[in-house]
């Protein structure tokens, strides 16, 4: 895992459609997609802050056309890889589970729940890398870069809560009642579409891989 003095230094961010709307256009360049060995990559955007450059990746593409369960992660993470990136925030909307959490909450998970299927969800494939390895996800999420993130919160108005499971359902479609109750049941504190395989890729990668996630409904 890389050291917290090496993520700061060149961090990427993958956010949803719409997030170019928060960022000025004088410091954007245009989008373009990145060819790699698992296709192309979603539309990323290479901003300029002084002396330093930040990629920032939309999952869903510029125009939200791509579902969860068709983003190829891992030409999106290999991608970032190429570009030199150490570290990567991902920044995604969640439905609230956990009691507690209401809409414009902040959660900064620890723990990942996959309930997807049929995505390619590895580097190490048996085909296109080689070989095969086992990646160690007991802490899914690189500490150093929660407690960034955890530290950047401190400057904001939002509630911020540290620490929960992540549960990534399928899609493109909403859960059932009944599957929420499933959800609860298996520890889901927050429930989404997006960041599996992302946070696996990322760590078999070694990037230093963290989330913002944004509870949007109940």
């Amino acid at each position: 895992m890389v050291s917290l003095d090496e993520v700061t230094s060149n961090v990427a961010v993958i956010v949803g459609s719409g997030a170019q709307d928060l960022f000025p256009e004088s410091l954007e360049s245009d989008a373009c997609r990145f060819s790699t060995l698992y296709g192309d990559s979603s539309d990323i955007k290479i901003l300029q802050f002084e002396n330093s450059s930040h990629a920032v990746l939309f999952r869903h593409g510029l125009s939200h056309s791509i579902p969860p369960h068709r983003i190829n992660y891992r030409a999106n993470i290999r991608a970032l890889a190429n570009l030199q990136v150490t570290g990567v925030i991902a920044v995604a909307t969640v439905g609230g589970i956990k009691a507690g959490l209401q809409p414009g909450d902040f959660l900064i998970p620890d723990q990942v729940i996959d309930y997807t299927w049929g995505r390619d969800g590895t580097f190490y494939d048996g085909e296109s890398n080689g070989g095969v390895a086992h990646v160690d996800m007991t802490s899914p999420f690189c500490e150093a870069m929660r407690k960034t993130i955890l530290r950047g919160c401190e400057f904001s108005d939002f509630a911020v809560h540290y620490g929960g499971a992540y549960a990534v359902t399928q899609g493109p479609r909403f859960e059932t009642p009944a599957e929420i109750d499933r959800i609860e049941n298996d520890g889901g504190d927050v429930v989404g579409m997006t960041l599996m395989p992302e946070a696996s890729l990322a760590r078999e990668l070694n990037l230093c891989y963290a989330a913002i996630t944004v509870v949007v409904n109940y």
